[in-house]
């Protein structure tokens, strides 16, 4: 039986130093990994006192116990840390061939703290660990150029590069991180995080195998996963079509935003959907490491380029939510924000309220620099992008997000936010289940915490208690959100992706075979709701208020018309039963002590209840 024991990296980027430690078994398996262990690992290093990007503040890339191993869809990684968008717990998923390469090195953690002298990046080989100078990447080479140039400076195409583009580089709240095929850690700022240390990027080539405990029962496993997994209804619609694939059954239902969550139907719903992408600029598709599924689409425009293709929340994002329905433009804008390292989805979010604002004369010309902020104008849409990324005219203001940009002009509820954290794109009007999860997320606002949607839609999870109700119930799918919540949050942890539509049991199985452990799905689901409530207790030490458990105004104002028309969740009466149900303190917000102690949380009881008392 192989060692499958959990091996941690830490470099201190001020130093140069680094060493290695090992995780305890007993934690390897009542967390998993992920962000679940990340939230383990973190605990005590997140304070409210130490600021996002002050250099000591740590900045961790974990795999899962399933990372790299083959499938079903599992090349995830977590990337973890305080958030510089919200100051709260900050975590993202990103998928490609980098979590697989690293694991192969025989890291399955990396993390980083301290900051440079001068720009570098990290190399990793195998047992060798370099810090290599980048000052001739820094402020010169988009995330594209940077992992081509770092390959051809490592003399290995095999090599896989995480980076950040100009927005890292000048600390934007909303930088992501890119690897391979424009995958991207979007969500919470942490490019940002990786700029405030001198980090232009992470250069990782692994030759070793990655540890299986038992090999000879978890190949017929992963096979027959796989198998079941190619032939699912909702790979099947992803492969052909791509994540965009019910953009207009969910224009039906309400479900899909427009023009910045105020109205109700987009007429042009159909030329931006991912058929119309197969009809016109579709060249092929592209996957994950061990990937059956194929989502990533590969498209070629009027330039004759051949390039990435959108995914759904960024064709919603420049799309319906701006009125543009030029799937080209949309696609120009995605991949600027790829190449400056940004979140499409908050850049978008907030690109959608100046629109939104100048349409109720909240903007004019001066404060614009006269671009023309009408609905459908996708040459200022892309003006903006270039602003915000360089930190000029409106974009100046719109780079620090949609929160902070909606205060500065008076209209603090207009802002589609939660805890700092841009909405995307499913409206919670269209699926109340959605509303919940947006207002309890451990990062703000956040669709893959609990793609809720997906049940709303059909895909109940019988084997764990997750029922298909009315996309209008309000009350009576507390549970079930929070239960899906947890499985997703096990999903996240084991490093495989939240489109893989795999049975509850076929996970637990997969699971023991590759650690040696003996898992079921209660035990599995309640690693989920640990690290749920971990990362509760994380958010309520670094000044969490249970009153921003909530929607703004402006998302909870019923719209005249469309699929959603006449309907807002009933949040506050919900939000009362989610507590109760999660068994969360109603005056504080607080995962209670008997809850923290019958999760094995007990640990954390002196920071969270008696240094309070």
């Amino acid at each position: 039986m192989r060692d499958t024991s959990f091996r941690l990296l830490t470099v201190d980027l001020s130093s140069g130093e680094f060493s290695y430690s090992t995780i305890e078994a007993v934690d390897h398996m009542a967390y998993l990994g992920g962000s679940g262990l990340g939230a383990k690992i973190l605990f005590h290093e997140l304070t409210i006192e130490l600021p996002p990007l002050n250099p000591q503040a740590p900045l961790l890339l974990i795999t899962g116990p399933l990372t790299g191993t083959g499938g079903p869809a599992v090349g995830r990684l977590a990337i973890c840390g305080k958030s510089p968008a919200t100051g709260l717990w900050a975590e993202s998923n990103i998928g490609g061939f980098f979590g697989t390469e690293l694991r192969k090195t025989g890291i399955d953690g990396l993390k980083i703290v301290g900051k440079a002298s001068k720009p570098v990046y990290l190399s990793i080989c195998d047992d060798e660990v370099d810090i290599r100078p980048a000052g001739h990447l820094w402020g010169s080479k988009d995330t594209y150029e940077t992992q081509d140039a770092i390959r051809g400076e490592l003399g290995d195409t095999k090599t896989r590069v995480a980076c950040i583009g100009l927005a890292g580089e000048t600390k934007i709240r909303f930088a992501s991180i890119l690897c391979d095929h424009g995958r991207v850690a979007g969500r919470t700022g942490l490019g940002a995080v990786m700029g405030s240390k001198n980090l232009k990027a992470i250069a990782v080539r692994g030759t070793k195998p990655i540890p299986i405990a038992n090999e000879e029962r978890f190949g017929p496993l992963r096979r027959k996963a796989n198998i079941a997994l190619r032939n699912d209804m909702l790979t099947l619609a992803f492969r052909e079509v791509g994540t965009a694939s019910a953009t207009e059954y969910w224009e039906h239902l309400g479900m899909m935003p427009k023009k910045y969550f105020s109205a109700g139907v987009f007429e042009g719903a159909e030329k931006v959907s991912g058929s119309q992408m197969v009809d016109t600029i579709l060249t092929g598709y592209k996957a994950c490491h061990g990937c059956v599924i194929a989502c990533g689409r590969r498209v070629r425009l009027s330039d004759g380029v051949e390039r990435k293709g959108p995914e759904y929340e960024t064709i919603m994002g420049f799309g319906p939510n701006l009125g543009i329905d030029d799937l080209e433009a949309i696609t120009r804008m995605g991949e600027w924000c790829d190449r400056y390292g940004m979140d499409t989805i908050s850049v978008s979010n907030a690109i959608g309220l100046a629109f939104l604002l100048f349409e109720r004369e909240s903007l004019n010309d001066d404060d614009t620099g006269g671009l023309d902020l009408r609905w459908g104008n996708a040459e200022a849409a892309m003006q903006l992008v270039h602003e915000i990324a360089k930190r000029e005219g409106l974009g100046k203001q719109l780079a620090r997000g949609a929160k902070a940009f909606a205060s500065q002009h008076g209209v603090p509820e207009m802002a589609a936010q939660v805890k700092g954290l841009e909405v995307p794109y499913q409206d919670p009007r269209g699926s109340s289940g959605m509303a919940l999860v947006y207002a309890t997320s451990p990062r703000g606002a956040c669709h893959n915490q609990g793609d809720y949607y997906m049940v709303e839609t059909g895909m109940s999870i019988d084997e764990i208690g997750i029922d298909f109700l009315n996309r209008r119930a309000g009350v009576e799918k507390v549970a079930n959100v929070a239960r899906h919540q947890d499985w997703t949050t096990v999903r996240n942890s084991l490093g495989m992706c939240i489109f893989a539509n795999v049975e509850s049991k076929m996970v637990v199985a997969i699971l023991n075979e590759v650690m040696g452990w003996n898992h079921s799905i209660e035990s599995l689901m309640e690693t989920g709701e640990r690290a749920w409530n971990l990362k509760r207790a994380i958010n309520m030490r670094l000044g969490l208020n249970k009153d921003e458990d909530r929607l703004p105004k402006h998302l909870m104002k019923e719209l005249e018309d469309g699929g959603a028309a006449g309907y807002a969740p009933p949040l506050d009466e919900m939000l009362k039963a989610y507590y109760d149900f999660r068994d969360w303190d109603g005056e504080t917000g607080k995962p209670s002590k008997d809850r923290l102690k019958k999760l094995g949380l007990d640990w954390i009881l002196p920071e969270i209840w008696e240094a309070q008392a």
